[in-house]
């Protein structure tokens, strides 16, 4: 007996708005308010209830990642969703997957580092702080902005006071009596 599995298909709205909330961990507000902004347009059954298909789901879960992830407002996802209509490309799936990319990178050279030297995993500089702001060894110098005076100007002092005033005006014409 040959058994066949039913294939959905993605754009057939059937979750409502409790069940589509759910599945992506926010509240049904937040999807209300996508829908607001026209980041979403879900289905809408005769008797006004929303229904999410799982295309609707991916562009939730995109629109999450873009906001909290990479701190995008809502109308920089809108831009980026009119980008990838107008270009026809998935954009934010290769941005992303670059990004995984760059990440991945960054953590095997990381390993590697720590793999290279492992007794000096961390530094514990005791250099000390010459008088001019560089360490004794001569590696980085921090200096304040009264330590980077040029030579034979005087250094300005911080202010130490803030003083405050009260200006009146008065129009031409008024009397104060």
């Amino acid at each position: 007996m040959s058994e066949r599995r039913f294939q959905q298909d993605p754009g057939r709205p059937c979750f409502v708005i409790s069940v589509a909330a759910g599945m992506v961990h926010a509240h049904p507000r937040t999807l209300r308010i996508y829908e607001d902004e026209g980041l979403l347009a879900p289905a809408r059954t005769p008797t006004n209830i929303r229904l999410y298909s799982e295309n609707d789901i991916r562009r939730i879960l995109w629109i999450r990642r873009l906001t909290q992830e990479r701190g995008v407002n809502l109308a920089g996802v809108r831009l980026l969703f009119e980008l990838e209509e107008r270009l026809g490309t998935r954009l934010l799936e290769a941005l992303f997957d670059e990004a995984k990319a760059r990440q991945a990178r960054e953590a095997a050279a990381a390993k590697q580092d720590q793999s290279a030297d492992p007794s000096d995993s961390t530094d514990h500089r005791t250099d000390e702080v010459a008088s001019d702001g560089a360490f004794s060894d001569g590696s980085a110098t921090i200096r304040t902005a009264a330590q980077s005076v040029p030579a034979g100007l005087p250094a300005r002092q911080p202010i130490t006071r803030i003083v405050a005033t009260r200006v009146t005006t008065t129009r031409s014409g008024d009397s104060n009596d």
